[in-house]
C-alpha cells in the first residue's frame, strides 16, 4: 500500500527519525495558516510547498516549489492543488492534486554546504535479507545514477538473526564521506530509520534526498513508504492511510468484492483462478500476439456471481478486445464457472460484446462444456494450451 510523503514522515518522525516537518493542507488558506504556524515553531522563513500524490519526480512536474513569503504560499497552492500533475511516473493525463504539504525551508545557511543522499531500505530478493541502499548522489533519478556511475552506489545487508548492527551504521556514513557530528547524527539516523522499516512492516521506504543541513543535522526532506498490505491487520492506523483517490477505480472495486485485480494497459482480459496460472496465461496471451490487459485470479471459489463480477470488471477497460478465462477445476468446479458466464451473458446483455475464448479443464469439465454449447452463447472453446493461444490469435486478428 502506498502512503503520501507526508504519511511517510509521521511513520518516520514516530520512531525517531528527523524529518523535514510541514503540514498538510486542501486548500490556499490552509497553506497560508500552515505556513504561519511552520513559522513560529521553526522559524523558518520560506517555505517548500510539494504536491502530495502517489507518484515519483514531482519536482520535474511543476509539484514542487519554494515560497519565499506568505503571498507567494498561497499563490503556488492555489495554482498546484487542483492540477494534473504530470511526473515520469504517471500517465500521460496525470494525476489531480488534492493537498500539499507545506514544509519548512532545511537550506539554510551555515558553517557547511548542505549535502544531499540517496537511502532506501527494502528486501534484496536475491539473498532473502533486507539491504540498505545508499549513495552520495542525493536528489538524482536513482537508475540513472546506476547506469552511469554504479560505482556511486553502495548496499548493507542485513542478517536477520542480529538486525542492524552498529558497525553498519557507521559503515554507511563512512562511505558517504562524513565526519564529526555529520557523522555521528548519521549513524543514529540509519539506526532509527531500520528500526522504523522493520516495526512499521514496510515493504519499501526511499529517502531522496537525506541531507545533512549546513549545521551536520541529518534529516528526511522527502519520503516514499510502501506499506505490506498483508500485515495491515497489525497497524489499523497504517490501514486508515489509504487514499482511494489514488488508486485505480476498478481495482479498488475488485478488491472491495475479494477479486485479485490488476490493470494492465493490453487488448486481452483474462480471467483465471491461481495465481501462477494468471501469470502462465498472460505469457500465453503475449505468445498469441496480444497484450493481456488484466491479471484477475478469481480464486477457488469462482462461483457464478462471482464470475459476473469479474467479466464486469474487466469489461469496464474499453481496450479489451476478447477475453481469455482460463479455469483449472481442482477446488473450483467448472460446472460453477460456465454457469457464471451463462449468467454473465444473460444478464449483461449487449455490454458482453467482445469474443470469449473458454478453456475450462478439471471437475465437471465435461458438464461445465454441455453447459456452454447448449446456451447458445457465441464463445470459443479450447481444451489445451496451445489450441486457446490459437483462438486468441484468430479472434485479433
Amino acid at each position: 500500500m502506498n502512503i503520501h510523503e507526508y504519511q511517510g514522515k509521521e511513520i518516520l518522525s514516530s520512531f525517531g527519525v528527523r524529518i523535514q516537518r510541514g503540514t498538510v493542507a486542501r486548500n490556499a488558506k490552509e497553506a497560508v495558516d500552515a505556513a504561519k504556524e511552520l513559522t513560529e515553531k521553526t522559524g523558518t522563513g520560506w517555505h517548500v510547498i510539494k504536491a502530495q500524490v502517489h507518484a515519483g519526480g514531482r519536482g520535474k512536474g511543476g509539484g514542487v516549489k519554494l515560497a519565499k513569503n506568505l503571498k507567494e504560499v498561497e499563490e503556488i497552492a492555489g495554482d498546484i492543488i487542483g492540477m494534473n500533475l504530470v511526473t515520469p511516473q504517471t500517465s500521460a493525463e496525470g494525476k489531480k492534486v488534492h493537498q500539499v504539504l507545506v514544509a519548512e525551508d532545511v537550506y539554510y545557511p551555515g558553517d557547511s554546504e548542505p549535502e544531499e543522499y540517496y537511502m532506501s531500505v527494502l528486501l534484496n530478493r536475491a539473498t532473502g535479507r533486507n539491504m540498505i541502499m545508499y549513495s552520495t548522489e542525493g536528489g538524482m533519478d536513482i537508475e540513472t545514477v546506476a547506469e552511469e556511475t554504479p560505482d556511486l552506489i553502495f548496499t548493507e545487508e542485513i542478517d536477520p538473526s542480529t538486525g542492524l548492527l552498529g558497525f553498519q551504521a557507521r559503515r554507511i556514513a563512512f562511505n558517504l564521506g562524513l565526519s564529526g557530528k555529520a557523522f555521528k547524527e548519521m549513524t543514529k539516523f540509519v539506526m532509527a530509520l531500520y528500526e522504523a522499516f522493520e516495526k512499521s512492516d514496510s515493504s519499501l521506504f526511499e529517502i531522496n534526498p537525506v541531507l545533512k543541513t549546513s549545521d551536520d543535522l541529518i534529516m528526511a526532506v522527502d519520503a516514499k513508504v510502501t506499506l505490506d498490505d498483508n500485515a495491515l491487520f497489525r497497524h489499523k492506523d497504517y490501514a486508515e492511510m489509504r487514499d482511494i483517490r489514488e488508486e485505480n477505480p476498478t481495482e479498488v472495486e475488485a478488491r472491495e468484492v475479494g477479486l485479485n485485480y490488476v490493470d494492465l494497459d493490453g487488448n486481452v482480459g483474462c480471467m483465471v483462478n491461481g495465481a501462477g496460472l494468471a501469470m502462465a496465461t498472460m505469457d500465453l496471451i503475449k505468445q498469441a500476439g496480444g497484450e493481456p490487459a488484466n491479471f484477475l485470479d478469481v480464486g477457488g471459489t469462482a462461483d457464478a456471481k462471482r464470475v459476473e463480477e469479474a467479466f464486469r470488471l474487466i469489461l469496464k477497460d474499453d481496450k479489451v478486445e476478447a477475453i481469455l478465462v482460463n479455469i483449472f477445476g481442482g477446488i473450483v468446479r467448472c460446472d460453477r464457472v460456465a454457469q457464471g458466464i451463462v449468467d454473465a451473458s444473460k444478464n449483461m446483455g449487449d455490454a458482453m460484446n467482445v469474443p470469449i475464448i473458454v478453456r475450462l479443464q478439471g471437475t465437471n469439465a465435461d458438464i461445465a462444456k454441455e453447459l456452454i454449447d447448449n446456451s447458445g452463447l457465441k464463445v470459443y472453446s479450447a481444451i489445451q494450451f496451445q489450441e486457446a493461444a490459437d483462438k486468441v490469435q484468430e479472434v485479433l486478428s
